[in-house]
């Protein structure tokens, strides 16, 4: 039996959920295919499916640090409401692309102040200690294309 390693392609089903026991994610029919070892998914996920064989069926409980990091309160900022030109009525909790010296960056709307915007540059799910309920259902060989990108190719993956 194959057990999962690196420049395995790994097909598996999700749920994820946050410490309140909340269903923050889960696969929807197809299960989710990643490239072991590229850093496709999160550090504490894909360690604990190291060695793992299809069929197998666990928990995985990840700490914020093995997650989407620790939630860094200088990624919240307040900028100026003419940022946002041709924006009406902008309400917290909405999310907007901005360009930064580190590339593309999503924030999230936290309050609004007058002409000032809270915005918070840390990823959603960061400072969150998460779960994940798995199941592997495929683990393959990863093409040399699949290696050559990085990731996968095909149902569950990148490129169609």
């Amino acid at each position: 039996m194959t057990a999962i390693a690196n420049n395995h392609v790994v097909s598996f089903h999700y749920k994820l959920t946050n410490a309140e026991g909340e269903t923050l994610d889960q696969s929807q029919g197809e299960p989710l295919a990643y490239l072991h070892g590229a850093g496709n998914i999160i550090p504490g996920l894909e360690n604990a499916l190291t060695g793992k064989a299809v069929g197998d069926k666990f928990t995985v409980n990840v700490p914020a640090a093995e997650g989407y990091g620790e939630y860094n309160p200088d990624l919240v900022q307040e900028v100026p409401a003419q940022m946002f030109q041709g924006v009406e009525n902008i309400q917290p909790g909405m999310q907007f692309q901005a360009q930064t010296d580190d590339g593309v960056q999503i924030v999230t709307v936290k309050a609004v102040e007058g002409d000032n915007i809270v915005v918070d540059a840390n990823f959603p799910l960061a400072g969150q200690d998460l779960t994940f309920e798995v199941e592997i259902v495929e683990i393959r060989d990863a093409s040399q294309e699949e290696l050559d990108h990085g990731h996968v190719h095909g149902v569950g993956g990148h490129h169609h």
